[in-house]
């Protein structure tokens, strides 16, 4: 049986991971300790690295995942989601449309879709995604081609016209990840709050903590 078939989605505290911000420290090293501090589904996201690094590092954190029952998601590329038998990918508006991933993968695999407004928001109501990427937030320096953000009215009304589950990414920490949460999302994805943390399960554990605190 598949992760998708015997687990619920926790997506409260979703990594998304950015060797840019890593230095010299190991991923797997991060991705390990910001499990321990409460991260909940880790996404590997690599935009440089062959497709052969792609499937190495991919390896490496399910070692570090599946005995913990924490989905990993492999961003953009079904190949490499199907070659490691990852839990899931994630796909943005320029990716693989969505009809399609699903038809290649089948049900058993978590689909993710990040939308930039409203209009993407609302065509996701008729598709078959496991959850919304509502990116940006807020303007973050690893998305500076996104202009616009969301803002927490923007979330809120996100909120009202989706029955997907909202994951929010851009610019959250642990100063806003309540707000965050109040507002209407699921959960919360962070990159450099973790990943370029001296300590990524101290990190973790304060924001999985800000998470608690409202559910």
């Amino acid at each position: 049986m598949t992760y998708k078939d015997t687990h619920k989605f926790d997506f409260s505290l979703y990594l998304v991971t950015d060797r840019g911000y890593s230095g010299d420290r190991q991923l797997r090293n991060i991705v390990a300790r910001a499990v321990e501090g409460g991260v909940t589904t880790v996404q590997l996201r690599e935009k440089d690295c062959s497709t052969r690094e792609f499937i190495r590092l991919a390896k490496q954190l399910q070692n570090v995942l599946r005995d913990k029952n924490i989905p990993l998601i492999i961003n953009d590329r079904l190949d490499v989601a199907m070659a490691v038998q990852a839990e899931g990918v994630h796909l943005g508006q320029n990716d693989m449309p969505v009809e399609v991933a699903r038809k290649i993968l089948g049900n058993n695999y978590i689909i993710g879709l990040s939308v930039e407004n409203m209009e993407q928001l609302e065509e996701a109501e008729k598709m078959d995604v496991d959850y919304l990427g509502l990116s940006p937030l807020f303007t973050t320096e690893t998305k500076p081609e996104l202009k616009h953000e969301w803002g927490l009215k923007g979330l809120q009304r996100a909120r009202q016209n989706s029955s997907h589950k909202i994951v929010a990414i851009g610019n959250i920490d642990a100063n806003n990840a309540r707000a965050v949460i109040k507002s209407g999302a699921d959960g919360i994805a962070v990159v450099s709050a973790i990943c370029a943390a001296a300590n990524p399960q101290k990190a973790a554990a304060e924001l999985s903590n800000q998470i608690k605190n409202v559910k």
